[in-house]
Formats: C-alpha cells, sequence, structure tokens
C-alpha cells in the first residue's frame, strides 16, 4: 500500500493522474507498492509472472531480452520517472512479450499489480491512452535496437552504446568491463575486446582495469553515422 507522499511522487509519474476519480486513485494506493533495489539486482525476469505496471522513482534499470544460448541484449534503460508497461503485457491483448529488468543504478521502483492495472485501463479512456502510448514508445526502441543489430557492424554499435553511456553517465571516463559490453550488445567477450583494442590502438579510447576512457568523441560520432 503506498502513502500520501508517495501518490504524489507517483502522480508526476503517471500524466494520467489528474483525470482519475477519488476510487481510482484509491485503487491504486491500496494495490500498489514501493521497492528498493541495489545495482546487479534482479528485479523481474522472464520466469515472474506478469507483474504489471513498473515506474521508476530514483535510479537506471536495464531491459533486456535473453536468448536461447544465454546471450543478452538491451532493449532499453529505464530512468527516473520512466515507465515500463511490458511487464504487463498479460492485460495487453495479443502481446506477449518477456523481459529481464536489471538494476544498474540503486533505485526505487512503484509496482502496480496487473489486475488493477487492467481494471484501470477498462474503466478509464486516458489510462487506455497512456498504455497505448508506452507500448508505442517501447516497441519503437525494441525495433531501433533490432534495425542497429541489422544494419551496422560492431564497431558502430560499440561506438553507439560508448556514446549513448557517455550522456548516461555524465562522463568520458566510464565504468565498463568487456563483459558488460557484450551483454548489452548480445555477442561474445572476445569479439568486444578485440573491437576495443581497434579502437585503442586508432587512439579513440584508451582501456584500463574496470574502466574505459573516450579521448576522440568526435571521431567516436563519425563512427556511429
Amino acid at each position: 500500500m503506498l502513502n500520501q507522499t508517495e501518490a504524489d511522487s507517483l502522480s508526476g509519474i503517471l500524466t494520467f493522474w489528474k483525470n482519475l476519480g477519488e476510487e481510482d486513485r484509491r485503487l491504486i494506493l491500496s494495490a500498489g507498492s514501493k521497492s528498493s533495489y541495489k545495482q546487479g539486482e534482479i528485479i523481474l525476469s522472464r520466469e515472474t509472472e506478469c507483474s504489471g505496471l513498473v515506474a521508476v522513482k530514483s535510479g537506471q534499470i536495464r531491459a533486456f531480452f535473453e536468448l536461447e544460448d544465454g546471450r543478452e541484449f538491451t532493449l532499453y534503460r529505464l530512468l527516473s520517472g520512466d515507465v515500463c508497461i511490458l511487464t504487463a503485457s498479460c492485460v495487453i491483448r495479443n502481446i506477449t512479450f518477456e523481459v529481464t529488468l536489471e538494476v544498474e543504478k540503486d533505485c526505487e521502483v512503484y509496482f502496480i499489480p496487473a489486475p488493477a492495472w487492467k481494471a484501470l485501463t477498462e474503466k478509464n479512456g486516458k489510462v487506455g491512452e497512456f498504455s497505448m502510448a508506452l507500448i508505442a514508445e517501447r516497441f519503437s526502441e525494441v525495433m531501433w535496437v533490432i534495425e542497429q543489430m541489422l544494419s551496422k557492424n560492431m564497431g558502430q554499435r560499440i561506438a553507439a552504446f560508448l556514446l549513448e553511456q557517455a550522456v548516461l553517465e555524465g562522463s568520458q571516463t566510464l565504468e565498463l568491463t568487456h563483459d558488460a559490453i557484450a551483454k548489452h550488445l548480445g555477442t561474445a567477450r572476445e569479439v568486444i575486446s578485440r573491437s576495443l583494442k581497434y579502437l585503442e590502438n586508432d587512439g579513440i579510447l584508451k582501456r584500463s582495469r574496470g574502466q574505459i576512457h573516450l579521448i576522440d568523441m568526435k571521431r567516436l560520432r563519425e563512427m556511429d553515422r
């Protein structure tokens, strides 16, 4: 159950909040919950039953898909104020999509269970519009990832990933292992190590234990085009 302070925070994330009646708001507060997670924890996995809506109060989460051979690739990130509806796919007709959520930075997360979300969606058109907009946004991100995999070589994909990380961290020094990049991009560690070595030899970056220092941002951006 959520209290009034948490309701005020959640209302800033759920843009339809102002369109809800008191009864619907009470439904969210009584059914909803908030949890805290540490970096590296798995919030939800493919084996988890449909959990409902996930709203991020603070922190950073990676949504990824796991292939049968164990490889992972990142679909999108969830930052403060973001919402994941694919974890509520059981209430979305004709859509079955399993994602795993892993904490990248310590976070606080709100959950709205699937039954409560389904009741709200069926009752309130604004909630339905919110759901459809979220679905469109997330699938657009997923399609972008697939397009990158199909149309770009590994060097270009690594460049794009490093540029994204630099924006997220606000720094050109990234705390990243080769294994972590391989997980994000759905490839083998050896492939990442070889590609990073080429980039280092070209003076674009410098590697050290557990870190990657981006030296030539201009050339990285040129690679990403």
